[in-house]
């Protein structure tokens, strides 16, 4: 069984940017820089044929590269039912264009449509038990954050697998956007920080 997310990997500097959130909230279980991303669509567990169809879909996803913004703080939950802290990602219409596409391609492929709005996020840290005074206190200590542009030329298909510390997403494929004109120079950095080989389920 392959346990499958789609979504937007970040380059190396948005991430060292995003590190340098890890420390300060005691209680926090900081996501590793190297597994923070953008997700556009959760899909969970599916057998190897699911997944294979979801990869066919997904290569006809036909839309142009865009620039992205992260920007200030938020978290999910209230009080002491507080269960993640993340970064808001600005969504320009070529990202809810996107999901919109990559959203029709899992449904296409066999998969139940997601029910939950789309809501574009970075997940930088999850609680087990929450401190909402900290919490607060962290999220107004920096909402002045932000990161970007981000161009976006590509999204990835993602397995996620349970380690010791925690989930680790590995890149199963990728799917190239059709490059405009300002996200053209950003693609030549990005290509040379993609993973050597990526396997296509």
């Amino acid at each position: 069984m392959y346990r499958l997310f789609v979504g937007l990997a970040l380059p190396d500097d948005v991430r060292e940017q995003l590190a340098r959130f890890n420390h300060g909230l005691p209680g926090a279980r900081w996501v590793a820089p190297e597994n923070t991303h953008l997700t556009l669509r959760f899909i969970g567990d599916v057998d190897r044929h699911a997944a294979a169809d979801i990869d066919s879909t997904l290569q006809g996803v036909d839309t142009d590269s865009f620039d992205v913004w992260l920007s200030g703080l938020g978290v999910f939950g209230q009080g002491r039912k507080t269960r993640a802290l993340y970064v808001r990602a600005e969504a320009p219409s070529g990202l809810t264009h996107l999901q919109g596409k990559v959203e029709s391609a899992v449904v296409r492929a066999g998969q139940p449509p997601e029910t939950r709005k789309f809501s574009p996020h970075v997940t930088v840290a999850r609680f087990r038990s929450a401190h909402p005074d900290r919490i607060q206190a962290f999220v107004e200590r920096n909402g002045l954050f932000r990161a970007g542009p981000i161009a976006v030329t590509r999204f990835v298909l993602f397995e996620s697998h349970m380690g010791k510390g925690g989930s680790i997403y590995e890149e199963l494929a990728d799917y190239p956007l059709n490059l405009t004109h300002s996200t053209k120079d950003e693609a030549k950095r990005f290509e040379s920080q993609r993973p050597e080989h990526a396997v296509r389920p």
